[in-house]
């Protein structure tokens, strides 16, 4: 099967249901396509899209969401696991030779976490901390309670839960409303100890004032999966922080990918498509951005 930008115009012009999204497609050609009825991407988050546009053409979408919560939950507790017991540092010094036993006093058992943003992968999330008799405080646009979650807020609680956290883990999409979110103010309220995971968007944390939070003191470390700029500049004082652990955006990433955004998102909304032209499993609402 051929897959030349010449075949991929020609369909985009004729096609009912379009699976993934490239940002480099002539978009010209989608929006004259009176056809075109509904469009499954091919990753959770949307921001990226024209939204806009979307919801003008009333084309329904549908996000691959929920397809990361084992692959993210994991890198999750790895990059946690990690910072506590100090991992990333050992790897370091084998790299050196050099035996060093200092600093490795923390445990992560019995601590609090905070997830902001519990959704499928926040949920995971809880589920596994559950295993380490952690507290858990989730925030969520709704704060309806969710299975595993101790305590649920609404994110302008979010100011009041920080000082509890001992994790803080950042599993947000990126609208307007959470832009930069993380800033001088909030980080300034978590604990000297407490560790920061983003696994959601850069854009949602100010780089320059998570830099600084590191750099004062007012933050223990950090575990980072995505930034604001990608591929994260070579300039970048992160590159250089022992108490900072980068992965270059990989923490969804897992063998099962294609497979599940087929058989538990595209296939059951094929099926109610096919009956009444309606899909929702992962259905994204324009209004929320997500």
């Amino acid at each position: 099967m051929s897959n030349t930008p010449a075949d991929w115009d020609k369909h985009l012009q004729d096609a009912e249901v379009i699976i993934g999204w490239r940002s480099k497609w002539d978009q010209t050609k989608l929006w004259s396509n009176a056809q075109l009825k509904w469009i499954q991407t091919w990753s959770a988050g949307v921001n990226s899209l024209p939204l806009k546009q979307l919801a003008a053409q009333k084309i329904q979408l549908t996000s691959a969401n929920g397809v990361h919560s084992y692959p993210i939950s994991e890198t999750v507790f790895a990059l946690m696991l990690s910072l506590t017991r100090n991992i990333h540092t050992y790897v370091k010094n084998q790299q050196q030779k050099v035996w060093d036993d200092s600093n490795n006093t923390l445990e992560m058992h019995d601590k609090t976490i905070g997830i902001i943003g519990v959704g499928a992968i926040g949920q995971e999330t809880a589920k596994l901390a559950k295993a380490f008799g952690m507290k858990i405080l989730g925030v969520r646009h709704s704060g309806k309670p969710v299975q595993y979650v101790d305590e649920m807020y609404k994110q302008s609680d979010l100011k009041s839960i920080l000082p509890e956290c001992d994790y803080i883990v950042v599993t947000l999409p990126l609208t307007d409303d959470t832009r930069h979110l993380f800033d001088k103010t909030l980080f300034q309220e978590m604990k000297k100890s407490a560790f920061f995971i983003n696994i959601g968007r850069g854009e949602i944390v100010s780089e320059e004032d998570l830099i600084a939070a590191l750099r004062n003191g007012d933050i223990a470390g950090a575990g980072l999966d995505v930034f604001e700029t990608e591929p994260l500049k070579k300039t970048s004082p992160l590159w250089e922080m022992d108490n900072v652990i980068i992965t270059p955006h990989t923490s969804g990433s897992t063998e099962h990918y294609a497979k599940r955004v087929i058989e538990d998102i595209f296939l059951p909304n094929l099926k109610t498509y096919l009956t009444n032209s309606t899909v929702a499993v992962n259905a994204v609402h324009y209004q929320k951005g997500y």
